[in-house]
């Protein structure tokens, strides 16, 4: 496949223009074919303050798009008989807690463990991504959990714990910390000098752009971040660089056979196939196998998607929090695409009128989970869960499926009242539609505790209804409005500095009926325990 070059500067170009023409964060995007970075372009300012562009050798935090790099070092380490995929991972972390005997390696890897993410265990106990939270800290609330969102192998579920964790097992192993061991190993053999693990939030990094929110008043603030990460999304690195680690992948300068079990897939114990291989999402976009990962961070989202097949790769990093690079990359793939065999055409979303009948909040009772749909004015419909919005696309088959590379949600409507939502591992359930206007259930008002989470909960009074003011381990957070969906579930929303989300909340009673618990359920962390004190 040869690239029509003039063609794609200029539809490129035409796509960054919304970020060239203002005063405000912008984008840096790159093409890379075969092994080379044919095309680069940046738009918008890399500094707000003192009006520095976004250029070559622009840095970026690229959060989880690190993880990748993480998996390569536990690869390496196998290779060199150190450990097997296989190893129970409490072999090497015998501090780990032993939720489950049978939790591996592999299972950290494909994000199949069933532990419980450690970003929304520091939220439930009131911490935001602004919040200062050392790794003991986020190891800690690790530590704590007596529970697994689901039995290892049996699930999909997207949890940062399991690449910390494989942080310390390289650094276990290795005997030095995960930085340095990426330095020696990765970075500096490939040149990626503008690379490396920055794990402190508040160190000053030369050439890194400010990460920006829409500000309260308008205009533009810095995306505050507070939490110390590593081998989950600890890298900054450019567009540059990652053509560079992009460009390994076809010359094999480092690696052969660690390079090809990063994308890798191992099916669930059920058989049904895992799109989540090594730090790599596998999927397929119009007929073609796309390998990638994105990232997202306060103030920063990355995307890395790579197309083997046709021997290209699109880089996408932005500091502007409002922006989807993901969304972006694949128009410039399409671009690339264009016109050549076997790619399919995009399918339509179905007619206006079938979105706006699908309009509404439903529920899932076995899981106590609620979606939220709605048709936008564009002739589109956003799906959310958790409060992450995403714009909704049509799936080969016809069905309603987020485009989120770490979700798997198809949907498709059965009746006025009733959608049928397959997620991963083939799990299929049937989640109603829920009526508007529902009464909070009584005996929800209480001071309710979470060994788990090491927090406190008082619901209260506020305003016209409930509020959920939290006691963590860490700092003190709320109010957190409390909204009725359905009998005994609630929603608890929950203001963030990368999102405003909320959490699903099931009121437990007794066998006369009395309060008895809480039982708490995040996109990450599911079935979380509240006792009611006093």
């Amino acid at each position: 496949m040869e690239l029509d070059s003039l063609l794609l500067e200029r539809r490129v170009d035409a796509l960054l223009a919304p970020w060239r023409d203002r005063v405000g964060p912008g984008v840096a995007l790159g093409v890379v074919r075969k092994g080379e970075l044919v095309l680069h372009r940046g738009a918008g300012l890399a500094s707000i303050e003192h009006g520095v562009p976004i250029g070559p050798g622009t840095r970026f935090r690229i959060a989880s798009v690190s993880k990748q790099f993480t998996c390569a070092a536990i690869l390496m380490l196998r290779e060199e008989g150190k450990l097997s995929l296989d190893d129970l991972a409490r072999r090497h972390l015998p501090d780990l807690p032993d939720l489950d005997p049978g939790i591996t390696v592999a299972h950290l890897m494909h994000n199949t463990s069933g532990i419980r993410d450690m970003l929304e265990i520091q939220r439930q106990g009131g911490a935001d991504l602004g919040t200062a939270v050392d790794q003991a800290t986020l190891l800690e609330g690790i530590r704590r959990q007596r529970r697994l969102n689901f039995a290892p192998g049996s699930r999909f579920l997207y949890s940062n714990s399991n690449f910390l964790l494989l942080g310390r097992i390289v650094e276990h192993l290795s005997g030095e910390p995960l930085p340095a061991f990426l330095e020696r190993r990765i970075l500096a053999p490939l040149g990626m000098s503008d690379t490396r693990m920055v794990e402190d939030p508040y160190e000053a990094v030369p050439h890194l752009a400010t990460g920006y929110r829409p500000g309260e008043g308008g205009g533009w603030a810095r995306a505050p971040h507070g939490f110390r990460i590593g081998g989950e999304g600890g890298l900054v690195s450019s567009v540059e660089d990652l053509a560079l680690w992009d460009r390994n992948f076809t010359t094999r300068r480092l690696g052969a056979d660690w390079l090809d079990a990063l994308s890798e897939q191992t099916p669930f114990n059920n058989g049904h196939e895992n799109f989540y291989a090594r730090g790599l999402i596998v999927r397929g976009y119009r007929g073609v196998r796309t390998v990638g990962h994105s990232g997202l961070w306060p103030g920063y989202r990355t995307e890395f998607l790579r197309v083997p097949g046709h021997e290209v790769t699109v880089i996408a990093i932005t500091n502007d929090s409002t922006a989807d690079p993901g969304a972006l990359a694949k128009r410039v793939l399409d671009v690339i695409l264009e016109e050549r065999p076997g790619i399919r055409p995009a399918r339509a979303l179905p007619p206006r009128g079938e979105l706006v009948a699908l309009t509404g909040r439903y529920l899932d009772p076995d899981s106590t989970t609620t979606l939220d749909i709605a048709a936008t004015g564009d002739g589109g419909a956003t799906l959310s869960l958790n409060g992450l919005a995403v714009k909704a696309v049509a799936a080969p088959d016809g069905r309603l499926m987020s485009p989120a590379s770490s979700t798997a949600l198809f949907i498709r409507p059965l009746g006025p009242e009733l959608i049928e939502v397959e997620q991963d591992a083939g799990h299929v359930a049937r989640w109603h539609r829920v009526a508007p206007g529902g009464a909070l259930p009584p005996g929800l008002a209480g001071t309710w505790r979470s060994e788990e989470m090491d927090a406190v909960w008082t619901i209260a009074p506020e305003g016209d209804g409930l509020a959920v003011r939290v006691r963590g381990p860490v700092v003190s957070a709320g109010p957190w409005r409390v909204e009725a969906v359905e009998g005994d579930v609630v929603r608890v929303h929950v203001p963030g500095t990368l999102m405003d989300g909320w959490l699903d909340v099931r009121l437990l009673r007794d066998a006369a009926g009395a309060p008895m618990g809480l039982e708490v359920h995040g996109g990450r962390a599911k079935r979380v325990a509240y006792q009611r004190l006093g």
